[in-house]
């Protein structure tokens, strides 16, 4: 029995199949990825129905457009499968914030500068906030001077992808993380034996060749 084609399909997939595409003729490509050649629609379609597969356009911008014949919701699936796919691979950068004071201790200061530290390996972007209070407002200088020195002791994780700008009573700089290098392996015993030269030797004598007896001539009886 004839496949019968599903005109139903939703709204966002704008791929035309089978009777919707509407053009007088197609570059057909079979099923296994032959050229079959340009072909009346009617005549392509019969090919598709045929071998109970769609006819899907997959150039429309050619002339004539490019068409295959491929069962077009197995297509869909794995097209939609390897798009999540692609989703998870991707890494995601958050945005991480650290407060600080301008007037922090030194303990208090070490522990933020690892959470930032933590925030940069984990390939995030962190933004680094000065909150100040009261007179504190009337010396921005100190916290600009924070700011960079952070910024020089994480230098190794980060990068200062926005230098610290004044917004009201903060002060905010935001750290982008850097690519680490992969440390080079260490040659092992076997390579550092076969890259040291070894210590050049005496030649060997060749061995003086013995002389060959000349044959002696036995007199006739």
């Amino acid at each position: 029995m004839p496949r019968r084609f599903d005109r139903r399909l939703p709204e966002r997939d704008q791929t035309r199949t089978n009777e919707r595409i509407r053009v007088a003729e197609v570059r057909l490509i079979g099923e296994d990825g032959e050229q079959v050649g340009v072909l009346k629609i009617d005549e392509a379609l019969r090919y598709a129905q045929e071998r109970d597969l769609d006819l899907v356009e997959v150039a429309a911008e050619s002339r004539p457009p490019v068409c295959r014949v491929l069962d077009y919701s197995k297509y869909k699936y794995e097209q939609e499968q390897k798009a999540k796919a692609a989703k998870r691979h991707q890494k995601q950068i958050n945005l991480r914030e650290i407060k600080l004071r301008p007037k922090i201790a030194t303990n208090d200061y070490e522990t933020k500068k690892g959470h930032v530290e933590r925030f940069l390996r984990g390939q995030d972007k962190v933004k680094v906030t000065i909150m100040f209070r009261g007179r504190e407002t009337t010396h921005p200088e100190r916290g600009e001077q924070l700011l960079m020195r952070l910024a020089e002791d994480v230098a190794e994780l980060g990068a200062v992808e926005q230098r610290p700008i004044q917004d009201g009573r903060n002060m905010t700089m935001v750290l982008g993380p850097v690519k680490q290098r992969e440390e080079a392996p260490k040659p092992g015993p076997e390579a550092e034996a076969e890259a040291t030269p070894e210590a050049a030797s005496e030649p060997t004598p060749e061995p003086t060749p013995e002389p060959t007896p000349e044959p002696t001539e036995t007199p006739a009886a």
